[in-house]
């Protein structure tokens, strides 16, 4: 297999050599048969878990019938995913279907330049996004994100993209030219850090009186990672526009972007080949089922208290190697000295049996499975204090 990677696959990722064949929820076991406590989900995709039953019914049901057709015609369940989207989000929007993050906020960015070409002159078109966030590869999502390491051969890129140092320096960089901001709640690649709910509210509040778009990428932190259904909605705004991706699908490719600007859009003005077919708007809405419900039990809100308490005792025990624990919900961090340190964090982990990530330079994080019961949060801690007492 490793032959085939190194003479077929296009070497954009740094893989570790493991090839896994099977999960049960939390758990991972690799070709050797070795087992994994998984603490990343997939870079917070897999949202039920692997091996879900219920998600594999609804997907192998609708495989049976329909996979795909197209968006010239209608398609049930995209309409009904849309409408458990917009109703458990909370606000009066509609729904766009993509494939991805990086699909949705490049749909977002649509959003905004046409919003911008139809109110107000002098025309608006630039989008103010902050320093260490990220938006996706392609490459207007690419120039959007604020990480100029990023932006290396790419070029040339769309023009009306500005970074903001922080939250702070927003206002400073508005001018009549400004169409929209774009932020990330929580930064995810940028070291799982959380804005400052008050400033994000200032900051709503002055955007909404200078009909300014607030565009918020939930990409990682949506559909219950930060414990609510969005992180707007622990944030207690009413964005313009939301991306969506990752943990929606479970594992199966789907992304949206929803807007209150519900009529912004014309026929061509947008589209997706793939985006919202039968398989992934099936999949979405199992996953929503799933995920709502064990909301709704308490069994949610209990689990990420425990994971977050469990997570503060492996810190509090290493206070020469974790500075600092970050994070919301199911998406946490641990600030570590060095990326050396952190490098060798993450390689002791998987010998031991538990998979962690790197977020920024410094940061060790936290992604698991929304379903992870206590058991495997008690035995996946376990490991990585042996994984430290290794190092």
């Amino acid at each position: 297999m490793t032959k085939n990677f190194e003479n077929y696959v296009l070497p954009t990722y740094g893989r570790q050599n493991v090839s896994f064949v099977k999960g049960m929820n939390a758990l991972l076991v690799d070709s050797e048969g070795k087992e994994y406590v998984d603490f990343a989900a997939g870079i917070a995709v897999c949202s039920v878990g692997h091996g879900n039953d219920r998600l594999t019914k609804a997907i192998c049901e609708q495989a049976s019938r329909i996979i795909h057709v197209s968006n010239l015609y209608l398609i049930e369940p995209q309409a009904e995913c849309a409408r458990r989207i917009v109703e458990q989000s909370g606000y009066d929007m509609k729904c766009f279907f993509g494939n991805s993050g990086a699909e949705a906020n490049e749909g977002a960015i649509k959003i905004a330049r046409k919003y911008g070409e139809e109110n107000g002159q002098p025309k608006r078109y630039k989008i103010i996004t902050l320093q260490h966030s990220f938006h996706g590869r392609t490459i207007t999502a690419l120039k959007a994100t604020g990480q100029e390491s990023m932006h290396n051969y790419f070029g040339p890129f769309p023009d009306g993209f500005v970074y903001a140092k922080n939250i702070d320096e927003i206002e400073s960089l508005l001018d009549d030219h400004t169409v929209a901001v774009m932020i990330e709640l929580v930064q995810g690649e940028g070291g799982v850090q959380p804005q400052d709910r008050q400033k994000v509210q200032a900051l709503a509040a002055l955007l909404k009186s200078r009909d300014i778009l607030l565009m918020v990428d939930e990409v990682q932190t949506g559909i219950y990672r930060t414990g609510e259904f969005l992180a707007s909605n622990l944030y207690g705004i009413e964005p313009d526009v939301i991306t969506l991706a990752k943990g929606l699908g479970g594992g199966v490719p789907i992304g949206v972007v929803m807007t209150s600007k519900k009529d912004i859009f014309a026929p061509g003005d947008h589209g997706s080949t793939f985006g919202g077919n039968y398989l992934s708007t099936a999949a979405a809405n199992e996953v929503l089922d799933i995920l709502s419900e064990l909301k709704q039990s308490g069994e949610l809100d209990h689990m990420l208290i425990y994971f977050e308490e469990s997570l503060a005792r492996f810190a509090a025990a290493h206070p020469a190697i974790f500075l600092e624990h970050v994070g919301l919900g199911m998406m946490r961090g641990l600030r570590v000295a060095d990326g050396d340190t952190l490098s060798k964090i993450i390689n002791a982990a998987r010998e031991a049996g538990v998979l962690v990530l790197k977020a920024g330079r410094n940061t060790l994080r936290f992604l698991p499975p929304l379903t992870i019961t206590k058991a495997d949060i008690d035995e996946g801690f376990a490991r990585l204090e042996k994984a430290m007492a290794s190092l």
